[in-house]
């Protein structure tokens, strides 16, 4: 018999999010799928690491206000759901551009995989909420905040297995959003994609509704799995 590698599971060298200040490109925001998440004001000629004192190192999503750099969101756990993503406890904000954070809730997430700012009021944050990989869980789907988080509202849900495998808000209008939902479980030696939960969705309101796109609409019939937007 030879030895053989039988862990650890988590894998290095993932970045799962990155995100550069429009008004200043040399403002760019990285975030690891286990390492936490990094700042340079450089234009990536150098590196701080700006999460190390909160709970979780797993990133998913960031965003920046883009009329204010020192309002920053990131959302924990990444959105890789492989049998090593990085698990993270919810969704975070710096009012001082990283130097310190606040975590806003939805600390049973375990993945969060979009963050989408309302570029006309700060105070407007969607969180696309991939959810849990390995069970099911009902803190998943888009969750919207109009008080800078202090309360959450789920305004999009389908069942407990389905989270957000993407999340884009109109360039035109910020109250028009598409939302991807995906149907997914991690298993230790399986991965199951696709099912009744999975779908894409357009809200016209901020969220208060939302529309399925169908087969009607030219998506392909029979279920959907993982969506991507832009």
């Amino acid at each position: 018999m030879t030895p053989r590698s039988i862990g650890p599971a988590g894998m290095s060298g993932r970045i799962a999010a990155i995100e550069v200040f429009a008004a200043d490109p040399n403002l760019i925001f990285v975030g690891s799928a286990t390492g936490g998440l990094w700042k340079s004001e450089n234009g990536g000629q150098s590196w701080s690491s700006i999460f190390d004192g909160e709970r979780v190192s797993g990133i998913g999503a960031i965003a920046i206000h883009p009329l204010d750099p020192d309002l920053v969101w990131v959302g924990t756990g990444e959105g890789n759901p492989r049998n090593s993503a990085g698990v993270g406890a919810g969704v975070y904000k710096s009012t001082d551009g990283g130097e310190s954070w606040e975590l806003m809730g939805l600390a049973q997430s375990e993945r969060i995989h979009r963050v989408v700012l309302d570029p006309t009021d700060p105070d407007v944050v969607y969180v696309g909420a991939m959810g849990p990989a390995w069970s099911d869980g009902e803190e998943r789907g888009v969750f919207r905040t109009t008080d800078g988080g202090v309360t959450w509202s789920r305004v999009l849900f389908t069942n407990n297995r389905s989270g957000v495998s993407d999340l884009v808000m109109s360039p035109d209008d910020p109250k028009t959003l598409i939302a991807g939902m995906w149907e997914f479980r991690r298993e230790p030696w399986f991965f199951t994609s696709g099912g009744p939960g999975s779908g894409l969705f357009v809200t016209r309101d901020g969220g208060d509704t939302w529309l399925p796109a169908t087969a009607a609409d030219g998506l392909p019939p029979g279920q959907l799995g993982r969506i991507g937007l832009s």
